[in-house]
Order: structure tokens, then sequence, then C-alpha cells
């Protein structure tokens, strides 16, 4: 065979390849085998249900074939079971191994860098907090370079809805959650209906601007401004907040929304919950 009609072969084969290869938006590299597993795992973690092989395969695109070779690798693997009619579940596998590390360790991993960098950015004081069982829990802070700063105890628990953090988080809930949240954790029942009612108008208004704004809510002179960590659909949410005191000479709250929210989606990035 001559160089040209060898090139030509290569030439036919590279091509074949390139349209086999299917990328996801956002995806530099493509793994199709590895995709596909993680398709199935996918589509069976958001289904109830046990699914057949060929249900499986209409639901994702694929040929039966393509499906055959992914569920018995997963099978092989452990992460999937068939069940005695003969579909395809999830086992318990991923959850052990989830069980292997806290959650909220990466979060703090992948957060305090990225916190301290937020502290320097704005010159004022951070902290990271999550909702647990009916109160805010600071996780983590990075203090404020000024002499005069404020501080927020690590570790400390503070109202839910009382608090940026809390309305943030709250915000970030289903309608139901929420109710059911506020109704069995909370001190919210033995609010008045009025004080209520004005509580989850500013609730609606957290969710629609994507972002909390608070002047002098536990002091005068108190500033704060957060957003949320994660998604209304990942398990793991938390709260990202600027606390300072606000004079006539500043800080200006919408340059610090802007590191702040910035500062945000770069967690949710990089811990993967977004």
């Amino acid at each position: 065979m001559s160089l040209g009609a060898r090139g030509e072969k290569l030439g036919m084969i590279m091509t074949v390849e390139d349209t086999s290869t299917e990328k996801k938006p956002g995806q530099k590299y493509s793994v199709p085998a590895l995709d596909k597993a993680l398709d199935v795992i996918e589509l069976l973690s958001e289904n109830a249900m046990s699914m057949s092989q060929a249900e499986i395969g209409r639901a994702l695109g694929r040929s039966a074939s393509e499906i055959f070779r992914i569920l018995s690798a997963l099978e092989t693997r452990g992460y999937i079971r068939r069940t005695q009619a003969g579909q395809y579940r999830l086992t318990l596998k991923l959850f052990e191994l989830s069980r292997m590390h806290s959650p909220y360790e990466e979060l703090l991993r992948v957060a305090l860098p990225v916190m301290r960098n937020l502290s320097e950015e704005v010159g004022e004081t951070c902290h990271l907090t999550m909702l647990r069982e009916g109160e805010i829990v600071v996780l983590a802070q990075h203090e404020s370079p000024k002499p005069l700063r404020l501080s927020v105890e690590v570790g400390s628990r503070h109202s839910a809805i009382a608090t940026t953090s809390g309305r943030i988080i709250l915000a970030s809930m289903e309608q139901s959650e929420r109710d059911d949240y506020l109704r069995n954790y909370t001190e919210f029942a033995k609010l008045p209906q009025d004080v209520q009612d004005t509580f989850l108008i500013r609730i609606k208004s957290v969710q629609d601007r994507g972002y909390e704004i608070a002047h002098g809510e536990r002091f005068v002179g108190g500033l704060d401004v957060g957003v949320l960590v994660g998604s209304p659909q990942s398990a793991i949410k938390a709260a990202l907040i600027v606390a300072t005191l606000q004079s006539a000479h500043g800080p200006d709250p919408e340059v610090i929304r802007e590191a702040v929210t910035l500062a945000g989606e770069t967690i949710t990035q990089l811990v993967g919950v977004g």
C-alpha cells in the first residue's frame, strides 16, 4: 500500500472515530464509555422504579448492544443489580462510597481559599454557614484584614428566620419543603400572621434576585451581603456572607455583592454542587 493510500485510510479511520465521539456541553474531552455509564447511573438515580434494558436504552437514545455492555460492567462492579423480573436498579454502593468522607469537609477544603481571596478583595470578614435542625451553624470564617472588624464564632448557632444566611437557604427550598421546615424546626409558627406574611414576601424577593442584603438587622450600622452556595436542586447547600460595619464612607453594598456572588459561584463550581 502506498503512503498516500495509507494516509487516506488513516484519515478515514480518524473521521469515523471523531464522529462517534459525542461531547457534552462544557466538556473538554470525551470519554464515551464513561459518559454512557454515568448516564445510566444518573438515570436510575432519578427513577424510583427499576428499569428494563430496553427502557434504559430508549431513555438514553442508545442501542441495545451499547446498553448491554454498560449494564454488564456496572453490575459486575456492584453499582447496579438485576431484580428477579430482570430489571435494573441502583445498589447502595454509591451511598457507601459517599459515607467515606464528609461532604462538608470537601466544601470547606474548596471554600476556604476562595473565602480568603474574597476577604482580601473587599477588606471585610466573610463566613460560610449551613442550616441544621432549625438553626444556622457557622462552618468557617475568614476575618477582615482591617484592625476594626466583625467576627462570628465558628460553630455558633443562630436563628434561621432572623439571619441573612437563613433567608438565603430557606429561599432555595421548594415551597412544600420550606413550609415543613418552618413549621417543624423554627419558631416561625409562633409569630403573628402579619410578621409571617412579611417574612415570606422577603423570602420570595431573595428567590427572585438571587442574593440578600440586610442593613442594620442585628445592630445599627451592620451590613450583611450573601448568596447561596450550591443550587436549589443540590443536597449540599450553604450561604456565603460578607458581614461588615457600614458608615457614610462605605463600603458599597453593590461592590460587595458582585464580589460575593462571584466567590459563591466559584465555590459551587469547584465543589460540584451547582
